[in-house]
């Protein structure tokens, strides 16, 4: 292999310390392969859900453990991998996650059993964790403002074309060899990730790995790894403590507790694993919560559509691969240009009109009887996906807007932390509604039916608090 260029010193300011054009493209490609990962494994794993509640028996509550089980460490671990790529350098972390997604494949490939099977996907959530944030960070240090949207714009992407083409492969695989056929593309693409990433992301230099870690907050991140967890057992506790999901107020308590104790902590670590002065700016706290109520929608349409479509419309899995790339084709018809105009024009609007049209969505769900042509429930998903790529590149840009260059890994892994808490709290709150309608002897149709109109109360929070985004 050739000797590679280190990546320049995001404090030094001498002219030799600037990146070539072609040398920024090269990176950028070269992270849009393991970006890739996230959302084949996501969106190939929801085509295989009906079939893996159906082949363990498994309640809707229960179900959607196999989305919590990738998501929570997935979430917890992605502002410890943007802080630590601010010591550590972000393609070392790269490869190293790249290699525990590949691992926790592997075991989920080989599982007879729903412990197995949880198992691995934790093992895939906590490999993938870092991929986000730290492209997103190295991204935002590399590129100028002039042209930082259009690169986050190309980056994000990936994650709707890949989330467009992965149903429709995950459809047929599932259709000949059961739910095992969803995952097994992913442990090709994980080996391909690795190399392109080793072949054409540089290293940074870095003073001192070894005394980084040593003095990292490992508390700090303990602590809030805790509280996230507690509260998210709290949403769907059945799993975790027996007791009925929303009613084991001893998880909030734990939450509190632990959080209260992470603010103490951290206000008195002399390197804390989070700045606490981040959560301070307004600009960012209102981005952020906008960018997790998007995902809670998200979340949620991800868990309920594939049930949906083989529950009450009695689609095959081909055909449900099918109609789940709907979503993902539109996002990616969107989110570039929307990325590149966020360079130019207000970003509140575009924010604004996708969790709108994600609000109109739910209740469109809410509105559909079992009669209503697939066409409808086609389209109705198309729409999910542009109001969500409509938004994502401008929220990736606004939230990084007032963030210094040395903080911008630390930012962007809480950024990613909170916007998958959405997705986690998406996935296990419809699971725990859809169950409690089942309870009440609903039938599913109208199980489905107020499932969504409550979830509609998200998005539609979102968006009057977008319209209080600066420009």
């Amino acid at each position: 292999m050739p000797p590679q260029t280190p990546l320049p010193d995001p404090e030094d300011k001498t002219p030799g310390a600037q990146l070539t054009p072609a040398q920024m493209r090269r990176i950028l490609i070269g992270l849009i392969f393991p970006g890739m990962l996230m959302p084949l494994v996501s969106s190939m794993s929801r085509v295989a859900l009906p079939g893996l509640r159906d082949h363990f028996g498994l309640q809707a509550d229960a179900t959607a453990w196999i989305d919590v089980a990738f998501t929570l460490p997935f979430m917890i671990l992605m502002p410890v991998y943007g802080r630590l790529g601010d010591g550590l350098g972000p393609r070392r972390l790269i490869l190293m996650g790249v290699t525990l997604f590949a691992l926790g494949t592997a075991i989920l490939l080989a599982a007879t059993d729903i412990t197995g099977l949880l198992i691995g996907r934790a093992i895939q959530g906590l490999g993938l964790a870092g991929m986000m944030p730290l492209g997103m960070a190295l991204i935002s240090s590399i590129f100028p403002p002039e042209t930082r949207g259009g690169a986050l714009g190309t980056w994000g992407t990936v994650g709707p074309t890949t989330g467009f083409f992965g149903p429709l492969v995950a459809g047929f695989l599932v259709a000949a060899w059961g739910w095992h056929g969803a995952f097994a593309p992913s442990l090709l693409f994980g080996f391909i990730a690795f190399w392109v990433v080793y072949k054409m992301v540089p290293a940074r230099s870095t003073p001192s790995p070894r005394s980084f870690l040593r003095t990292f907050d490992w508390i700090g991140v303990l602590l809030l790894g805790g509280a996230l967890s507690a509260l998210v057992f709290f949403l769907s506790s059945r799993a975790v403590t027996g007791i009925t999901p929303l009613h084991d107020w001893r998880l909030v308590l734990t939450a509190v507790l632990l959080l209260a104790a992470f603010v103490w902590w951290e206000k008195r670590h002399d390197q804390p694993f989070v700045q606490l002065r981040i959560l301070a700016n307004r600009g960012f706290i209102l981005v952020t919560f906008c960018a997790s109520i998007r995902m809670v929608t998200m979340g949620s349409i991800g868990f309920l559509a594939p049930l949906y479509l083989v529950d009450i419309k009695g689609v095959r899995p081909a055909e449900l691969g099918g109609l789940l790339m709907i979503g993902s084709g539109c996002m990616a018809l969107v989110v570039r240009l929307a990325g590149s105009l966020a360079d130019r024009r207000s970003g509140r609007w575009f924010a604004f009109g996708g969790l709108a049209l994600q609000t109109a969505v739910m209740i469109a769900f809410y509105k559909m009887t079992a009669a209503v042509p697939l066409a409808w429930v086609a389209t109705a998903l198309g729409v999910q996906g542009l109001g969500a790529g409509l938004m994502l590149a401008t929220l990736h840009r606004a939230v990084m807007a007032d963030i210094p260059q040395a903080q911008m890994g630390a930012a962007a892994g809480l950024y990613n932390m909170f916007r998958f808490l959405g997705a986690v709290t998406g996935s296990a709150l419809a699971g725990v509604l859809l169950q409690q309608y089942l309870d009440a002897a609903l039938s599913p149709l109208m199980a489905y039916q107020q499932t969504c109109l409550v979830l509609a109360a998200f998005p539609a929070l979102g968006a009057l608090v977008s319209l209080t985004l600066r420009e």
